[in-house]
């Protein structure tokens, strides 16, 4: 119902806002712009939606072979006493607690599109589970919650992009890769304020050993390997970067066509199973997707971006902040909408402000350090017909809060 109320909202402030432009300040164009950019919206959602259905069919088509070979489940097991405490109502050894897992994984590595289809595998797996088919389950809100503050072990697009960047501006010896450390510490610190604020409305208490050693445990070794990368130059990071990422994604396809080879299975047909649940799976979220862009694209061509990122600029003017920062607000309000329109906001703030400037900075780590919530909110409940998500978008949105304010405290620390 939530999401409805936004939906609507976008369309009507929106829609009013051009009112006003057309009437007061003359803009014959406005509304031409915003039926532009809706029809370009819509193509946009239908474009997304198909370009995933390659690597939905891939990664759900490895998962089919995992499945039958048992590596999910060993997956599982090894996440139980973490997962089972947040997780209420899913049985023990269930399936779905190595689909978070590895979905949780893909996130940390930066592999925004195998995360994809492995979180909606996971989240059908926990709608298998969920007694009220067409409202988000406490288990549901919990994975959604957690997915969209997700801890970002290796931001390589965005490190990519500003390595970019510089040798468009002609910039020599940018250090592309000195936002790592400050996007680790903004997502753990979003992560960990996803399960309090979550675990808070489901009354659920996380202070027991195996949630407390897992926060603990694995914030040390994210600090740990931040400190130890930021001993190479950035050229020899980047590689190394890289090669984790790859390594490991690339190990758990061997790891599974091989345990599958073992056990005699006929991993090409499981796959060929899988890959077609990655079709339909992709088929399903397209009016979802593009309900969501359209009502986005309402908002910002209508300019009321512009006068939201204003008026917080005068705020903290007013309370005699600095605002070098203000800049990169755009980014910061169109992330939780859009990954591609924050990332060409990011692009544009480089382009206007330099790659190496302060805005610049903590355009990349918002960037790098918050999700897409009303996008995965849309895909991943819109994919099992769930309509009803109850607090789903408000634990998203304050844990994305609490992460863009690291993200900006953060930078400036590093980078001030």
């Amino acid at each position: 119902m939530v999401l409805n109320y936004i939906w609507i909202g976008f369309f009507l402030i929106g829609f009013l806002v051009a009112l006003y432009k057309l009437a007061f300040l003359g803009q014959m164009d406005i509304f031409s712009t915003m039926m532009t950019g809706l029809f370009d919206s819509a193509k946009t959602g239908f474009e997304i939606s198909i370009g995933l259905t390659g690597i939905m069919a891939l990664w759900l088509g490895f998962m089919k072979i995992g499945e039958g070979a048992g590596i999910v489940n060993v997956f599982a097991r090894g996440v139980q006493p973490f997962f089972k405490t947040l997780f209420r109502g899913v049985p023990k050894g269930h399936t779905a607690y190595g689909n978070i897992a590895m979905n949780f994984s893909a996130n940390m590595l930066g592999l925004d599109n195998a995360a994809t289809p492995l979180g909606l595998k996971a989240m059908g797996d926990l709608q298998e589970l969920n007694p009220k088919k067409d409202t988000a389950s406490d288990a549901q809100i919990m994975f959604l919650v957690l997915n969209t503050a997700g801890i970002t072990l290796i931001p390589s697009s965005v490190i990519a992009i500003r390595q970019s960047m510089a040798i468009e501006q002609g910039i020599k010896g940018l250090n592309a890769a000195d936002i790592f450390l400050p996007i680790l510490i903004s997502t753990f610190v979003a992560f960990t304020a996803g399960i309090l604020i979550t675990a808070a409305f489901q009354r659920i208490n996380i202070f027991k050993w195996p949630v407390l050693i897992f926060i603990l445990g694995f914030g040390g070794l994210i600090f740990g390997l931040a400190f130890w990368l930021q001993q190479f130059p950035p050229e020899q990071m980047s590689k190394y970067v890289g090669l984790i990422g790859s390594m490991v994604i690339l190990l758990i396809i061997i790891t599974f066509l091989t345990a599958g080879f073992i056990k005699k299975l006929n991993v090409y047909d499981l796959f060929i199973e899988g890959a077609k649940e990655g079709f339909t799976t992709a088929i399903k979220i397209i009016p979802y997707l593009v309900a969501m862009l359209a009502a986005i694209s309402v908002f910002r061509n209508s300019g009321c971006m512009d006068y939201l990122v204003g008026g917080i600029a005068f705020i903290v003017a007013g309370l005699g902040l600095n605002t070098d920062f203000v800049p990169a607000l755009p980014v910061a309000f169109m992330k939780p909408l859009s990954g591609g329109g924050a990332r060409g906001l990011m692009v544009d703030v480089m382009k206007q402000y330099g790659v190496n400037s302060f805005p610049a900075k903590i355009a990349s780590i918002i960037q790098g350090s918050t999700e897409t919530t009303f996008y995965v909110l849309a895909v991943y409940f819109g994919s099992i017909n769930v309509k009803n998500t109850r607090y789903a978008l408000l634990c998203g949105l304050l844990a994305d809060g609490i992460g863009l304010v690291t993200a900006i405290l953060v930078g400036y620390l590093f980078f001030h």
